[in-house]
Parts: structure tokens; C-alpha cells; sequence
């Protein structure tokens, strides 16, 4: 049996925008969602970068996210999206389901993960239902979700369960975790392949904690990681 059409919210049409780096799937999908109703194409993008920057022009309510793409990945662009358009939620379509993407996507502030065999009926109930403010997750990115939290692990999706405490020199969360890299001895190309970033990215990031803290080299970094309790020694 066909699955069921969701139900289009009557007034305006769903506005989204597609970010995947293959151009045939790109066009596929913008083919695909071009004939399904309540949705309306803004925009198609061919990485992270070029996601981020067409959404602040076109201020889409979802944007349909690859996850493995060059220059900035679908989780770093996710984050960026979060912070610059909040309003803008992000369905993950991917090929990648292993917990290294799930997590940190949702982390990231994803509300929908869906693997790239889904139909376009699935495709269609995520974006309307996502933007209409509900999570909508393959069933199996559900089943280890569940599974990661019954062992202990904490994930919210685009947001903390509850505020942190402030962070000195008004560092910003991502700042802190990039400086507890660098106490750990990490380099710029590990620090960026652990949390998923560019080293561009975390070039720009290490820049910004200089000049927040007035430190010059990566030693006296260190130091005020551990001072401030950012990092600690094992």
C-alpha cells in the first residue's frame, strides 16, 4: 500500500532549500520536490557554504541537508544555520547513518534525519512535519537515539535540556570545545575532524580565543584552559 500523502497546512507553501555537492541528485531532489505539494524550491546548493550563504538570502523555513559535502560539511553548516537563522530548521537526507554523522547532526540543531532510499512521500511528511515544529527521524536513527540515552549519553536536538554556566572572556561554546582540543594536544586538523568543522573553521575559532583572552601562543592557551577548567589534566 502507498503511504499516505501528509497533510499540506493550508496557507503558504513549504519554502525549501536543497544542499547536496552531487549535481544529479541535487537536480533530482529539486525535480522530485518540485511536483509535491505545500513545497515551494528557493534555492539548491552545492555545499555547506553555499547553503548557508543562499539561505540568509532566501530565508527558506527548511533547507534539505547532505551531510558528507567539501568545503563545509552538513553538520558545520547545520550549527551555522542555527546560530544565524534560527527560525530555518535542517532535514538531514544522507547516505551516512553511522552514529559519527547521527549525533552530531542533531547536536548540531537538525530536526529530521532521513537516509536517502526514503520515498518521496517520507521526504515530504519530514519537511512539512519539521516545518511545522516537530522532530521527524528514520526509524532506525530513533532506535539509537533511544539506545544512547537509556546508556547515559545526553543528545538534544537543537538545543540544551538546560542552560550552561557562562563561559569566561565571552567565549562561545564552540570556542570552548575547540580550546579544550588544543589543552588535549590536538592539532588543527584533528581538532576539525573531531567536531566536524573545516580547518578553516578552526583556524577562524582559534583566532577569536586569542584575541578574547589575550593569550599569544598555544602553550599559554593551554594554560588558561586548565585555569578556567575548560580542560582538564588526565
Amino acid at each position: 500500500m502507498t503511504p499516505a500523502e501528509p497533510e499540506t497546512a493550508p496557507g503558504a507553501a513549504v519554502r525549501v532549500l536543497v544542499a547536496d555537492d552531487q549535481t544529479v541528485v541535487r537536480e533530482g531532489l529539486v525535480s522530485l520536490l518540485s511536483l509535491l505539494p505545500g513545497i515551494e524550491v528557493v534555492g539548491a546548493a552545492a555545499d555547506g557554504n553555499d547553503a548557508v550563504r543562499q539561505a540568509l538570502a532566501a530565508d527558506p523555513d527548511v533547507v534539505l541537508m547532505d551531510l558528507n559535502m567539501p568545503h563545509c560539511n552538513g553538520v558545520e553548516a547545520t550549527e551555522r544555520l542555527r546560530a544565524e537563522l534560527p527560525r530555518t530548521r535542517v532535514v538531514v537526507l544522507t547516505t551516512y547513518s553511522d552514529d559519527a554523522w547521527v549525533f552530531p547532526a542533531l547536536q548540531a540543531g537538525a530536526h529530521g534525519f532521513l537516509t536517502k532510499d526514503a520515498g518521496s512521500a517520507e521526504i515530504h511528511r519530514a519537511i512539512i512535519a519539521v516545518a511545522a515544529g516537530h522532530a521527524q527521524l528514520d526509524p532506525s536513527v530513533q532506535s539509537r537515539l533511544l539506545d544512547a540515552l537509556r546508556s547515559g549519553q545526553a543528545f538534544a536536538v537543537g538545543a540544551t535540556a538546560e542552560p550552561e554556566p557562562p563561559l569566561p572572556d565571552d567565549l562561545t561554546p564552540r570556542e570552548a570545545e575547540v580550546l579544550a582540543r588544543i589543552a588535549d594536544g590536538l592539532s588543527n586538523q584533528e581538532i576539525a575532524m573531531a567536531l566536524f568543522l573545516s580547518e578553516a573553521t578552526v583556524k577562524t575559532h582559534i583566532n577569536h580565543i586569542f584575541s578574547k583572552t589575550g593569550r599569544r601562543d598555544r602553550g599559554q592557551l593551554v594554560g588558561y584552559a586548565f585555569r578556567h577548567g575548560l580542560a582538564t589534566p588526565d
